[in-house]
């Protein structure tokens, strides 16, 4: 039915859940920048466990995606120089720039839930939400 998950994409999974949840902690704690440089490092090393090295590479260096990928990184370089506001903003930059591509499909996801569905279709939100789901491909 479902494809077996190997030890190496379980690791990955756990490594990537500790990353966002010390991002998460991180931002919650007035931008510590060991937290955030941490949690970097976590979600980036659990993305490699995951979908593979290979994969990973092909994701971030892809022509098209240069420009968020060098924001991604650079903001990540930023926190581990000790500017952690500073990185995290350059940093979400990239992150938008890189996944905005998976936007409508995330959202399309989301409105079918129940309860978060019909929130999403309140008429404030629900421009917003239109918004973001046009995206011209999925690349």
């Amino acid at each position: 039915m479902f494809p077996a998950i190997s030890d190496y994409q379980k690791i990955g999974i756990g490594l990537t859940g500790f990353g966002v949840a010390f991002l998460f902690l991180g931002v919650l704690l007035f931008f510590d920048k060991g937290l955030l440089a941490m949690g970097n490092i976590l979600f980036l090393a659990g993305l490699g466990f995951v979908i593979g090295l290979e994969r990973t590479f092909r994701f971030f260096f892809q022509r098209h995606k240069l420009r968020g990928s060098g924001c991604f990184f650079g903001g990540i370089l930023v926190v581990l120089l000790g500017w952690p506001v500073v990185g995290m903003c350059v940093e979400s930059y990239g992150f938008f720039i890189l996944f905005s591509g998976f936007f409508p499909v995330v959202i399309n996801f989301i409105r079918r839930i129940p309860v978060i569905g019909n929130i999403l279709n309140l008429p404030g939100i629900r421009t917003v939400v239109n918004k973001l789901s046009e995206s011209p491909s999925m690349v």
